[in-house]
């Protein structure tokens, strides 16, 4: 049986189970990652906003969006200093900073000091993490 532990908004693994793919699931509350260059929003050229697949807040915007070739969706900056945090990461043998959505703690990727001005930063995000919405 598993064990079902509430996160800090009171949902549970089994609310998430039921609301994701499984695919989504893993890389939101298990911390996986997707393979690079695998997700269509990788490429996405349009005009935006980038939300959180599992709570539906506004993350990134695609002024902030950049080409950085890791085959991730990038971005260097969210769309507000609340959208995400930064929490320290010391799996698989390395120390790297997490990105988290602020308001329901899914897992989106990592930043890095290795982004484009103005901030120097890229925040690399799993595309299973983002639902996109065009600008009409």
């Amino acid at each position: 049986m598993e064990l079902t532990i509430a996160d800090h908004n009171g949902k549970t693994n089994v609310h998430w189970r039921d609301k994701l793919t499984p695919e989504q699931y893993h890389v939101t509350r298990e911390h996986g990652t997707e393979r690079a260059f695998s997700h269509p929003l990788n490429l996405e050229k349009r005009a935006g906003t980038y939300y959180c697949v599992c709570c539906g807040a506004a993350l990134f915007t695609s002024h902030a969006k950049f080409d950085s070739g890791s085959g991730w969706p990038s971005f260097f900056e969210p769309i507000s200093d609340e959208a995400v945090k930064e929490v320290d990461d010391r799996s698989h043998f390395m120390r790297r900073t997490e990105i988290l959505c602020a308001n329901c703690d899914a897992h989106l990727g990592h930043v890095v000091p290795a982004g484009p001005a103005p901030t120097g930063l890229r925040y690399c995000t799993n595309g299973l993490a983002l639902d996109f919405k065009p600008e009409e």
